[in-house]
């Protein structure tokens, strides 16, 4: 690496992304509307997960329930998420970026760093930046506001600086200028418990930040002080990584369109968050040594509980049990739950994680390997919905494979049977 003042780093953002998405497919019904993406759009306490710009500026916010956006914006149309719509035009605009450099990092479905020091030879940077906000608009119909510096943390808070649909260049010589006078929480990487524990520090903006004394920062703050000041002065050396690490956790959560109160109803949701997780992690070949869950309650409290497994696992029923033997511990039944997450955490590749079992795991450990398997594969040529599981509800394990349905048939045990030569592998 060359160094801070030699690189040229974009940071593209697609403004307000789900709702962008919705208006370029259907743009006769959402283009210019105030739209909203809600996890619940008909039931009163779905949450909105993001919105147009013309819902913003109707007072409508991230993470508002649908009964309060709608009362701040009557007229707002509110839409059902589409993940795998959002995919494919995430997908899209990081083709058109990694057109101009192979360093292209994602960071999330709608945002990604571009390191174009070595892409003289498509132009200067700015003409970089503006061809691929060019061509994201006319190819996708996509707005983006992207930020041009000689670092990540720099070209990060340029593309903050101005939206929608605009370029913004930061230069470390105007940090003092255009930052300094601002809370330290404005600074990409302070949440807000840092920027209050600075506050009562007496640091109370950017500038004051980057005059503190490095040492007295790291007595309060360990190596994330020394962190904080470089950031507060614009120095930041982290390389943009086109390849990312492998994934230390996968989770899923749910906002509840009722308030649950019973064990029957939560187990319900465990079972449904637990076959969404293991199926993410089977299909990257991972294996999960903890599983956590995440609870919140109708005021907005959160808790989350986690334990370690006794032996490593992808099974969909050892995850659902892990997770309902930590909501009993943890949660009264007839409290009101409003939110349910579950994470697998500990991951490591399977071929590479060795796993002992006793006895009885040894016995069942390949036929349950083998339905989630076949289950798998199911799903992947009839769709998600193909494979519906109920059995696990139940304290028997044997109850999954006696209970499984595949398109209205059960799934006999038979099914599972070592394969004869001569036999199909079709499904």
């Amino acid at each position: 690496m060359n160094g801070n003042r030699s690189r040229i780093i974009l940071h593209i953002d697609m403004n307000a992304f789900y709702c962008s998405v919705h208006a370029a497919e259907e743009p006769d019904i959402y283009k210019g509307k105030p739209t909203a993406v809600a996890g619940s759009v008909e039931l009163r306490k779905g949450i909105v997960v993001t919105s147009s710009y013309e819902a913003r500026s109707r007072g409508v916010r991230t993470g508002m329930t649908v009964r309060q956006a709608t009362t701040a914006c009557p007229e707002l149309i509110v839409i059902a998420p589409n993940f795998d719509l959002y995919r494919r035009y995430s997908k899209a605009f990081m083709r058109i970026a990694g057109n101009y450099t192979p360093l292209v990092e994602a960071v999330s479905i709608d945002e990604c760093y571009l390191d174009i020091t070595g892409s003289g030879q498509f132009g200067q940077p700015l003409e970089i930046a503006e061809e691929i906000r060019r061509r994201v608009r006319a190819e996708l119909s996509l707005p983006c506001s992207i930020g041009v510096a000689p670092n990540k943390l720099l070209a990060k808070m340029a593309s903050d600086m101005r939206k929608p649909d605009a370029i913004t260049v930061l230069r470390r010589r105007d940090v003092p200028q255009l930052l300094w006078d601002k809370p330290c929480q404005t600074l990409y990487g302070i949440g807000k418990k840092t920027a209050d524990k600075l506050l009562r520090m007496n640091i109370r903006t950017i500038g004051q930040l980057a005059a503190s004394n490095e040492k007295w920062l790291v007595e309060r703050f360990g190596v994330y002080g020394s962190w904080m000041k470089r950031a507060a002065n614009g120095i930041d050396d982290s390389p943009v990584e086109p390849i990312r690490e492998a994934a230390k956790s996968i989770g899923h959560t749910t906002t509840l369109p009722a308030d649950l109160t019973t064990r029957e109803q939560y187990r319900t949701v465990l079972l449904n968050l637990a076959d969404q997780t293991t199926r993410r992690m089977r299909r990257q070949a991972m294996i999960c040594s903890t599983v956590q869950i995440t609870i919140r309650d109708p005021d907005m409290k959160t808790i989350t509980r986690a334990a370690k497994l006794d032996v490593p696992t992808d099974s969909t029923d050892d995850v659902y049990r892990e997770a309902c033997a930590l909501m009993d511990r943890h949660w009264k039944e007839g409290r009101p739950v409003r939110l349910l997450g579950v994470t697998l955490q500990g991951l490591s590749a399977k071929s590479e994680t060795p796993v002992q079992l006793d006895l009885f795991h040894y016995r069942e450990a390949p036929r349950k390997e083998e339905l989630n398997k076949v289950m798998d594969r199911l799903r992947d040529k009839y769709g998600e919905s193909a494979v519906l599981t109920a059995g696990m509800l139940s304290d028997d394990p044997s109850a999954l494979i006696r209970n499984t349905k595949v398109r209205g048939t059960s799934l006999q045990t038979d099914f599972l049977r070592e394969r004869e030569p001569g036999d199909s592998d079709d499904d």
